[in-house]
């Protein structure tokens, strides 16, 4: 098996000593070369002082002038090593000191230099960790060599890469396509002054627009497509097991009108709902009832391995880049109509205000009733069901009404404690809870989707609380508050923009002031153009083994992933954990103690003064959890990024199709170089996307514009123009670059007159 030093140094995360056998099963190192490799390998880390050994035993040694960090590098050569934890600074990185490393990779950076008031500290690359590039995008350029022999080498598309790979004769023939774009893979990477090597395993087409936009994702961030064949081999002994001598023990929920929601064409269903009304009429009892993944996949098995190496399900379009092989996915796995399903059923007592009262959480067994797609979800609140045929619609009409009643009552205890909705319809979750940014969004098609995303944050919140109260190992969803600085510059934008904003303690930012946004800036005409500055104000949601607070929801106490086990690693660790508490978990302080609790009931909390599981289980997760926190939240951001660069493609081939075209958009930002536009435009298939483009101050040709930055305002000396944030303008489509999805705009008409005589202020750059 191939591995990182990054995966080799996961396994030594406290002092103990580790003995190098061990390493080898962790590592799969099974021959004698893979075996040859790792003994190599912590020879090194011993020399350069990260490993420690001791009579053939190894210790990890830590050095508080060695950080971990990710490079992030610019087309020019500059370099900044990005840390993970809040409120560090970043670490420049002069490029004789980057030691071979490239762009995205993850390093161990030694800081060379004390960093000033005014300036970054300075540091150097002294251990690459993990490489982000194993394979990347590039062009065929061909080098006749001295001896008259051309030879072939790879120059990536990637302007932060600046390097280039020679190429090795193989696989398809390079001279048929020189200047071609061409997935690369890296052999080898810069040793010293030698050049990295690569080869050519696909020749995607002579540029960007004939390649397939599939392929250029796929390739651009490394997305596997197919599984090794031990994997599937696995995946295939799996399907052939039979799930009845399974089921006893386990809570039979197979009577309970059970419905499952999504998307027509999603195969792999994680989870389905149920509703009951209690004894008493004034509660509800919800179930949220989740696919269990983890009863099959062990820890350290070749599917475990490769869902972890994954790490997240990606979601192109129709196409789906998933975690497990499609046979378990799709089909074993996939909580499917009229199948009997092993499932972690979470139910939960919900009172008339949305209050959560009680809950329990069981292995059990379920059967789906019925699989709807939000439209089809809307035309029976809706009434109209005739179209609906093979169902018990009465039954189904029921149900989903009284889901409906119960989410409206869990959304407004969610707004009462402070949590806030984005109105931003192109938003999607994948996974029918929050969205990336960690806030709630407002469907513009379905509002069955919320109703749907509000009883699985329920059940993600439940979950979290139970094992926080357990005192059990978890990986957390985290959202820290956003920095004072950049509110205090959107409630400034705001009120250009006619929005009076303000903060009730300017110390303390709180959800609560953000759901004061909304409901001020919802009726204003430049309520997208707010929205989107409020969002660029939040910091991204990340994982984590400490309990934190998550500013999106509101929740201060912490919150979790976990009802999406086929689609997301993190929710299959978790249920690997309630899987723990069920077998191992003590359910008092010792076996000659007369009373116990339910572990799997809420009733338990606060009454647990003795630890759950044995110290020995309770290390051993807690080094699994945090082996694996920091490349979870690395895998989702290559999956959004990937869906958001395949959705780009889309908008910008689109727009290719319309150079030359004029449209009205709104103004979505203002630099000194220019103002960027976003245009609605609708596919053939009637979709509307929404596309942005930049209309560059240079193309302004009827004045010089200065920049007026806190306005964000451009503004004309002599005619007075100005093209201010929120204004509608006219554009033409003028040129377009597919592989970058870069639309240049100009504008035809649009803007409008500032009338006071204003001094320009010391912040206005001239043109």
């Amino acid at each position: 098996m191939k591995f990182s030093i990054a995966t080799l140094l996961a396994n030594f995360s406290d002092d103990k000593l580790i003995a190098p056998k061990a390493v080898e099963k962790k590592l799969d190192c099974h021959n004698d070369q893979s075996i040859r490799k790792l003994q190599i390998a912590l020879d090194a880390l011993e020399r350069i002082g990260v490993l420690a050994k001791d009579k053939g035993r190894y210790r990890r040694l830590f050095e508080e002038a060695l950080v971990e960090a990710k490079l992030r590098c610019s087309s020019k050569g500059f370099c900044f090593a990005i840390q993970d934890l809040e409120g560090t600074e970043d670490i420049y990185i002069r490029e004789s000191h980057l030691s071979n490393a490239w762009n995205g990779d993850r390093v161990f950076v030694k800081i060379i230099k004390e960093g000033s008031r005014r300036r970054s500290p300075e540091g150097e690359v002294k251990l690459i960790l993990e490489r982000a590039n194993p394979s990347l995008l590039a062009r065929i350029k061909k080098i006749n060599g001295h001896n008259g022999d051309p030879y072939y080498r790879a120059v990536p598309l990637d302007d932060r890469l600046l390097f280039e790979l020679d190429l090795v004769p193989e696989g398809p023939n390079l001279s048929d396509a020189i200047d071609h774009l061409v997935h690369v893979e890296v052999l080898r990477y810069p040793l010293g002054e030698k050049r990295p090597i690569g080869k050519v395993v696909q020749i995607l087409g002579s540029d960007a627009e004939a390649a397939d936009d599939l392929d250029i994702v796929c390739c651009k961030h490394d997305l596997p497509r197919f599984f090794p064949d031990h994997v599937l081999k696995e995946a295939e002994s799996l399907v052939n097991h039979s799930t009845k001598p399974d089921q006893k023990n386990r809570l039979d929920l197979r009577e309970l009108l059970t419905i499952s929601f999504g998307e027509l064409n999603k195969k792999d269903i994680n989870h389905a709902l149920s509703i009951e009304t209690t004894t008493s009429t004034n509660y509800w009892r919800v179930g949220v009832h989740i696919a269990d993944v983890a009863y099959f996949i062990k820890a350290d098995s070749p599917l475990d391995k490769e869902a972890r190496k994954r790490g997240v399900s990606i979601y192109l379009r129709n196409q789906v880049v998933p975690i497990l092989p499609d046979a378990l996915s799709s089909d074993y796995f996939s909580l499917i109509p009229k199948k009997d399903r092993l499932a972690i059923s979470i139910l939960i007592t919900v009172n008339k205000n949305g209050q959560i009262v009680e809950f329990e959480i069981e292995p059990s067994v379920i059967e789906v009733d019925a699989h709807l797609t939000y439209e089809q979800t809307q035309k029976i609140i809706n009434g109209n069901i005739e179209e609906l045929v093979n169902l018990n619609l009465d039954q189904l009409e029921n149900a989903i009404n009284k889901l409906q009643e119960v989410s409206h009552a869990v959304r407004n205890a969610r707004l009462q404690r402070g949590a806030f909705d984005l109105n931003l319809p192109d938003e999607k979750s994948y996974y029918n809870d929050e969205s990336p940014l960690g806030a709630m969004i407002i469907p513009d098609i379905f509002p069955t989707r919320s109703m749907v995303a509000e009883l699985i944050v329920l059940a993600n919140q439940a979950i979290a609380s139970h094992l926080l109260a357990l005192g059990v190992p978890a990986i957390y969803r985290v959202q820290n508050s956003p920095d004072p600085g950049d509110i205090q510059e959107f409630i400034k934008l705001a009120s250009n923009l006619g929005a009076d904003l303000y903060l009730e303690d300017e110390e303390y930012l709180q959800a609560a002031d953000y759901q004061a946004f909304v409901q001020e800036f919802a009726t204003s005409k430049s309520e997208r153009v707010l929205t989107y500055l409020l969002e660029d104000t939040l910091k991204p949601a990340i994982y984590s083994t400490t309990a934190q607070p998550h500013f999106g929801l509101a929740l201060q106490h912490g919150y979790i992933h976990c009802t999406s086990p086929i689609s997301r690693y993190s929710d299959l660790l978790i249920s690997r954990v309630l899987h723990t508490v069920f077998n191992e978990g003590r359910d008092r302080r010792s076996s000659r103690s007369k009373e116990g609790v339910e572990l799997g009931h809420s009733s338990c909390h606060g009454k647990i003064s003795w630890n759950v599981l044995a110290p020995e289980i309770q290390q051993e997760l807690e080094a699994q959890l945090t082996s694996v926190v920091v490349h979870l939240t690395e895998r989702e951001n290559i999956a959004q990024d990937g869906q958001e660069d395949l959705e780009g493609l889309i908008k910008t081939g689109l727009m290719k199709e319309r150079t030359g075209k004029t449209f009205q958009g709104l103004i979505t930002g203002v630099q000194s170089y220019g103002f960027f536009v976003e245009i609605e435009i609708f596919s053939e298939s009637t979709e509307t996307f929404r596309v942005e483009g930049l209309v560059h101050v240079s193309s302004l040709k009827d004045d010089w514009y200065e920049y007026r930055s806190r306005q964000q305002t451009l503004v004309g000396r002599k005619n007075r123009n100005q093209y201010r944030l929120g204004d509608i303008v006219e554009v033409q489509v003028k040129s377009v670059d597919y592989y970058r999805q870069q639309i240049d705009l100009v504008a035809v008409s649009g803007g409008s007159t500032v009338f006071d005589d204003e001094e320009f202020s010391s912040n206005s750059y001239r043109f």
